[in-house]
């Protein structure tokens, strides 16, 4: 199972590199959240792949899962989140005030 995790892994982050060097923003904002669930799954696979009974301690149970993956990765869902709706936020504001969507013709003139 970690392997195909990781393949799954590594083809989002692949993914995620093509729609980062797009040139339109909204390809650019695809990008960085397909990184973000690349690197989720990442840790996931990282700390391993267990069954067990929740970290409470208790006399029969004898196999743990690890919460600390999960913890990190709750904790990185909420900051992508965040990162995604400000860039959401700017790339709607640029849209509006420059009637664009492409990086490639934000840059402006030599003149500016």
């Amino acid at each position: 199972m970690e392997y195909a995790m990781s393949i799954l892994a590594g083809l989002l982050f692949a993914i995620g590199v093509y729609f980062l060097l797009e040139k339109q923003l909204l390809k650019v904002i695809i990008g960085t959240v397909l990184l973000s669930h690349g690197a989720h799954l990442m840790i996931l696979t990282m700390g391993g792949l267990k069954k067990g009974a929740p970290p409470v301690l208790e006399d029969y149970i004898s196999s743990y899962t690890d919460p600390l993956p999960q913890a990190l990765i709750l904790t990185s869902i909420v900051i992508s989140f965040g990162v995604t709706s400000f860039l959401l936020v700017l790339a709607y504001r640029t849209f509006k005030k420059t009637k664009t969507d492409r990086v490639d013709q934000l840059r402006g003139s030599d003149d500016d």
